[in-house]
């Protein structure tokens, strides 16, 4: 199941992730992304999506592992995917039908959102 993963680019950014190459992603703490976080799978495709100013889905990644020992504060390892080469905006995403019952616009809060392939597959060309 392909997912989005929301952060801040001053915090992380996905020029960040590409950078690092892999990292973990941690600091999540609403209860329903993290139940998302440890639904993941290796091999899940995500969507990096910068907040803030920008509100812009920027990038892909893939998760490596995913460790759900401590189910409060799962440990989620991605590796950096590619840029978008058309980044969709929150206004787009919302004028598409497509994200009408989505989490990413009806729950704006949530940090990880799960999307349906039809979904990805519009996120990310």
């Amino acid at each position: 199941m392909p997912y989005l993963l929301k952060t801040e680019p001053g915090t992380y950014s996905f020029a960040d992730l590409q950078r690092d190459k892999e990292t973990t992603w941690d600091g999540v703490s609403n209860p329903t992304a993290v139940k998302h976080l440890r639904e993941m799978k290796k091999g899940d495709e995500l969507v990096i999506y910068h907040t803030g100013d920008e509100r812009t889905a920027v990038g892909t990644a893939t998760v490596l592992s995913v460790d759900a020992a401590d189910p409060k504060k799962p440990l989620v390892k991605i590796k950096a995917g590619k840029a978008i080469a058309n980044p969709k905006t929150l206004e787009v995403v919302k004028a598409d039908r497509r994200f009408t019952e989505s989490p990413l616009v009806r729950q704006s809060r949530l940090s990880v959102v799960p999307l349906t392939a039809v979904q990805f597959e519009f996120l990310i060309h």
